[in-house]
């Protein structure tokens, strides 16, 4: 079973960067799909952005397009959430989250393994 553990988060005014990153602790990482959550207070977790297994397909939400950006990198067992232009509507615990399948998925359903999250808070 793969332990996710995320990592990046903070506080930030409205207009600058975080990267989050998503350390796994098993190998190889390329057998799992993986994914961005999020969850502001008061509300459902809901989906950011997902990457296949290679890397070279990847979803995201209409909210955060062009925005964000989700890479992997499988020989560091990293997955990686860029963000920029960040809004006080990013607010919120972000979710890494994994599956042993190999199409990148927006389904919150679709993922078995989750980490803990980290919070990520703009406001100035």
């Amino acid at each position: 079973q793969v332990q996710l553990v995320e990592s990046g988060g903070g506080l930030v005014q409205p207009g600058e960067s975080l990267r989050l990153s998503c350390l796994a602790s098993e190998r190889p990482l390329e057998i799992y799909r993986m994914a961005w959550f999020r969850q502001a207070p008061g509300k459902e977790r809901v989906f950011v952005a997902a990457i296949n297994r290679i890397g070279n397909s990847a979803y995201y939400s209409e909210s955060i397009k062009g925005r964000f950006t989700i890479s992997r990198d499988n020989a560091k067992n990293m997955l990686n959430l860029q963000m920029n232009s960040l809004q006080p509507d990013d607010t919120g615990v972000y979710y890494c989250a994994a599956d042993l399948s190999y199409d990148a998925s927006y389904y919150i359903s679709d993922y078995s393994y989750w980490g803990q999250g980290t919070q990520v808070t703009v406001s100035s």
